[in-house]
């Protein structure tokens, strides 16, 4: 990079004036700053995909309650790492028992691990967030590869398998920064403290009492948080997200005889729990997506005008959208308008129903107990009680009106708020003059559609400034079948960190 640059600089020589000498001086200092901290990541990019590919063989699924095990192996394979890289004060924080509803007794939620990486008390001390935990994936969902074994494509320059880009990839991106440094003989500029979890997939179960505990305590001092578990808008461009949506996570039960029955001779004569947990499902959300809970539209904020412009200048398309699903079942086609229904508007979802037949073949049976599963993305000034509240009483209205013998509750199984920052503080400045440095462009400054729960406890109990600062693509396909990183989304993510943690340094606030 740096011998490219000062050709350039000497043929821009023969026919420059002052001012554009001036210019090409400042453009050469910009590039070489970095040259040997972004050679050592280029130099070390089979070691740094080696790592990814061995975390993401351990099927670290949160949700399962019989792959806990795997869960506190991923930590412990973190820990390992940790240790070599030269990190200290290591600690497994144990957070007891999950809460109900469980199927196995006693079960322990999985540690947090909390590491630090210098202790000096004249730099900044930056916090990086990450989840160790992932989805459920399996051949059988439409896996072109195995999930969780981790596939190179070199073809495509992209690395495929559950975890790349959630948040596996990110995650070990923050170990590899700091070897990085240490291979190019580049002092870290900020104190560093690791807080990983593996619980994020199931509503990060324990963390915001951990975090209060440690306010304090292990995160005394903390000025900043980074949090890199999102991703760009689109495949082409880079941004800044200083917006999420929350998340409420309900568990609708309906339940009838004491066990599954055979449909040839109970069929008819018997209510069944699947036909009214259907209805109810059916009742929650029409095909336009339209949430038909009384109630929860009139809790959103209303959309001013000023807000309303933010989004025009932002780079995105309705063939972005269609890419990104690999389909065209668009309900909005103007960008402003799918925009706005990512971000700053509920979506009401329907995941799944646990306890009915799912498998492959005919089987006859009547389930005797079903649980229907759905969630609610919130929004400003969705309160999260109120909402409870509503679908709720939604849900129960819908069941008395069906005159039915069987028993329906609804429960919250997790919340977690929404999060709104100033994307003008010294974070965020940081992290855009990283992103322009390694992309050559500003990034957008953008919302998401999705929830990181812990980004407003970490932003309260701490009093600091927390960034969220994507690594992969809008097309990753986090949580779908084929989740894939790109591999220049994984070295010059990595980068930005790197570039980022300098440049935040460097500032004069926090």
């Amino acid at each position: 990079m740096l011998t490219r640059a000062l050709g350039i600089s000497s043929c821009l020589r023969r026919i420059a004036t002052p001012n554009t000498i001036r210019r090409t001086i400042m453009t050469t200092n910009l590039q070489s700053r970095f040259d040997k901290l972004f050679g050592s990541i280029d130099a070390l990019k089979p070691a740094f995909i080696e790592r990814l590919g061995k975390a993401v063989e351990i099927p670290a699924v949160s949700g399962d309650e019989t792959l806990r095990q795997q869960v506190v192996k991923k930590a412990h394979f973190l820990v390992d790492q940790l240790s070599t890289l030269g990190f200290t004060d290591i600690q497994l924080k144990h957070l007891g028992k999950q809460p109900p509803p469980t199927s196995i007794p006693d079960l322990q939620l999985p540690p947090v691990v909390l590491s630090r990486f210098g202790n000096d008390p004249s730099k900044k001390t930056v916090l990086v967030y990450g989840h160790y935990d992932v989805q459920p994936a399996s051949l059988e969902d439409g896996w072109d590869t195995e999930p969780f074994k981790m596939f190179v494509d070199e073809k495509l320059q992209l690395m495929r398998g559950r975890g790349t880009t959630d948040d596996t990839g990110p995650l070990t991106g923050w170990l590899n920064v700091v070897q990085a440094h240490k291979n190019a003989g580049v002092e870290l500029p900020v104190n560093l403290i690791t807080c990983f979890e593996g619980m994020e997939e199931s509503g990060s179960l324990g963390l915001d009492e951990l975090i209060a505990r440690e306010s304090q305590g292990y995160f005394k001092g903390v000025d900043a948080v980074c949090i890199s578990d999102n991703y760009w808008l689109g495949t082409k461009k880079p941004v800044l997200t200083y917006g999420l949506r929350g998340v409420n996570y309900y568990q609708t039960t309906v339940e009838g005889p004491a066990a599954d029955l055979h449909s040839g001779i109970f069929g008819g004569v018997v209510a069944e729990p699947l036909v009214d947990l259907t209805q109810i499902l059916s009742s929650l959300v029409d095909s336009k997506g339209k949430i038909l809970v009384e109630g929860v539209d009139e809790m959103v904020a209303p959309l001013t005008e000023k807000e309303r412009k933010l989004y025009e200048s932002i780079d995105f398309s309705l063939d972005d959208l269609n890419a990104a699903t690999g389909s065209e079942t668009a309900l909005y086609h103007k960008k402003e308008d799918i925009l706005m229904h990512r971000w700053r508007y509920p979506s009401l979802s329907l995941h799944g129903i646990e306890g009915a037949f799912s498998s492959s073949g005919a089987k006859t049976v009547i389930p005797a107990k079903v649980h229907g599963k759905f969630s609610i993305r919130t929004v400003p000034d969705i309160d999260s009680a109120k909402l409870t509240k509503l679908v709720q009483d939604h849900c129960n209205k819908v069941f008395a009106k069906l005159g039915s013998p069987n028993r329906c509750s609804t429960e919250l199984v997790h919340d977690g708020n929404y999060w709104v920052s100033d994307p003008h503080n010294a974070s965020f400045t940081a992290a855009a003059k990283a992103t322009k440095d390694v992309y050559g462009v500003e990034p957008d400054f953008t919302r998401e559609g999705g929830s990181i729960p812990i980004t407003l406890t970490f932003q309260d109990q701490l009093k600091c400034n927390v960034l969220l600062l994507p690594m992969g693509r809008g097309d990753d396909g986090a949580h779908s079948i084929n989740e894939k990183l790109d591999i220049s989304n994984f070295i010059g993510g990595m980068k930005v960190m790197s570039a980022y943690l300098h440049y935040y340094a460097e500032s004069k606030e926090n």
